[in-house]
């Protein structure tokens, strides 16, 4: 059996499922882009491709190695995209939750049922009622929180990049009673990828023991920008810009309070990581952030210290 343990997003990590790009499919069409970001690179032609994306989660695979984290794959489903492990599931202390997530996704969770297999059933949970709506994506375990992006507009039923409802929010909060669970309204777009927080990791994230990376206008009430502000202080923040926000800054991924993995792009963020005494170890993921999901977005940590 796995001795899951996830309670924040930083601590030394032990195992994780990684995604894999082996597969991945042919080019969507406009029509079944999921999100703005890969509607445009379809519309432009400059959507990735597999080998490109494969020799990139093999870098990230690489460095997982170097810092003796076990790695889990999932089984790989002919002609589907599995890059992002985040949005199937996703460990808060020692549970393993099953996401509700888009219909059309619904290939991908079997893919990791040899991991799945390793989990103690009695701490393994499945969201029966549809009406329940989160992902990965949108839950950052920080200690005694849970933080969770959600989208409290009327017009949720009718946007695609909405993806975690307050029913969410509620299920969570009553699974883990213990627990501070904290819900952001997100900044939504169907259209404009530089104005849509897809999940909550695409504006936030924390890193070290005290910090975090943020986006302020991700956020549509201000009031939940200034909490975090004032939760982690100003000094321990780095704003990202709306550029920046557009390619992913803030999805980066902690193996270790002093050790993260970025996009070797990403030049301000690493420049102010390591001047903080962080290792950062620099990778290519520009080809996979075409999708809207980084590196964060491909991993569902199983274990950490």
């Amino acid at each position: 059996m796995l001795s899951l343990n996830v309670k924040n997003e930083t601590s030394r990590l032990r195992a994780v499922v990684l995604g894999t790009a082996v597969s991945n499919g042919p080019t969507p069409k406009a029509e079944e882009a999921y999100d703005p970001k890969s509607l445009e690179h379809i519309k432009a032609g400059t959507y990735p491709v597999e080998a490109d994306m494969v020799a990139e989660m093999e870098a990230f695979r690489a460095v997982f190695e170097k810092y003796d984290v076990t790695v889990y794959r999932p089984e790989v489903v002919e002609n589907e995209n599995q890059i992002f492990t985040r949005d199937i599931a996703f460990v808060i202390d020692d549970v393993f939750i099953e996401s509700n997530i888009l219909p059309d996704r619904i290939k991908e969770f079997p893919a990791i049922r040899h991991v799945v297999d390793q989990v103690d059933p009695a701490k393994f949970v499945h969201i029966a009622d549809q009406d329940i709506h989160i992902e990965g994506g949108d839950v950052i375990v920080w200690n005694d929180y849970i933080f969770i992006g959600t989208y409290k507009g009327a017009d949720y039923p009718d946007i695609k990049t909405a993806r975690t409802n307050l029913k969410g929010v509620e299920f969570i909060k009553n699974l883990f009673p213990h627990k501070k669970v904290m819900a952001f309204d997100l900044v939504k777009s169907t259209v404009e990828a530089r104005d849509n927080a897809l999940h909550l990791d695409c504006c936030f994230q924390p890193v070290g023991t005290d910090k975090a990376i943020i986006y302020k206008d991700g956020f549509r009430d201000v009031k939940d920008y200034e909490f975090l502000r004032d939760f982690f202080g100003v000094d321990n923040l780095f704003h990202i810009t709306r550029d920046e926000m557009y390619h992913m800054n803030s999805n980066i991924f902690s193996i270790a309070p002093d050790v993260v993995v970025s996009e070797r792009n990403f030049t301000r963020l690493n420049t102010w990581l390591r001047s903080k005494g962080i290792t950062v170890e620099e990778i290519p993921y520009a080809e996979i952030a075409k999708q809207e999901g980084l590196l964060r977005c491909s991993t569902l940590p199983l274990i950490r210290d």
